[in-house]
């Protein structure tokens, strides 16, 4: 339902650390309208130009706090993302993106939204990969952004 906002659409940059180019990050939402606690949030499936970036490389900047691991967030269990803030998605790839458009595919994978399902004792324990649908919530699909990086941001 949320799927095409869930990337602000001006907010693809280079993250910069120290004057070296460290990886790139864009705005998020929540596809959820009541919101998630912040530790049923396991990831993104995120493809740019072809190119998959696994959680692994993933960072998550939200409620003030410094950008953390999605493991670091599993454990966030009283700590809640509202559906109306912004997160931000931090890749680590040394060079970046270049300047100019990009297609961002992504889809959000969020656990649990609505009280107990049978996965649920399996994917505390085993999280499900982002983009094979299991745990994508309000996201059943994969969705295409056309995005421009126009801005080099310093991460410190």
């Amino acid at each position: 339902m949320f799927d095409n906002f869930l990337i602000r659409g001006d907010s693809l940059r280079n993250d910069v650390d120290e004057g070296e180019v460290t990886g790139f990050s864009l705005a998020v939402r929540n596809a959820n309208y009541r919101g998630v606690y912040l530790s049923l949030h396991n990831g993104y499936f995120l493809e740019v130009d072809g190119v998959l970036y696994p959680v692994a490389v993933q960072r998550f900047e939200i409620n003030g706090k410094a950008p953390r691991t999605f493991d670091e967030i599993r454990g966030a269990v009283w700590e809640h993302w509202n559906y109306d803030d912004e997160g931000i998605l931090h890749v680590a790839a040394p060079g970046g993106l270049a300047s100019g458009p990009h297609t961002v595919r992504l889809q959000q994978s969020v656990l649990a939204a609505y009280g107990y399902l049978s996965t649920d004792e399996e994917w505390v324990e085993n999280p499900p990969t982002p983009g094979t649908g299991a745990g994508s919530d309000k996201t059943p699909q994969i969705i295409s952004y056309p995005l421009v990086l126009t801005e080099t941001k310093d991460a410190r």
